[in-house]
């Protein structure tokens, strides 16, 4: 059985939201006190931001330009 896109995005989105969770308890729990200069840290922060942006992507709704909609703002031409 083919599975179809939106069972798959479905899947992305619960892993990237424990994903999510997991950054997030690691760096509540990183051992005090944190440098600026902390690689380790900066990494998880790093990761934190690319999870969360990753989810924001899939709940971004995407224009794509058509002849009758070249642009976001041009609205739908009727004929």
């Amino acid at each position: 059985m083919i599975e179809s896109f939106e069972k798959r995005i479905a899947v992305a989105r619960t892993a990237l939201m424990r994903a999510s969770r997991l950054l997030q308890d690691e760096i509540r729990n990183y051992p005090t006190p944190i440098s600026g200069c902390d690689a380790q840290f900066n990494h998880l922060l790093g990761e934190r931001q690319k999870v969360s942006a990753a989810l924001r992507n899939l709940d971004t709704a995407v224009f794509v330009p058509t002849p009758r909609s070249p642009t976001q703002v041009a609205g739908i031409e009727s004929r």
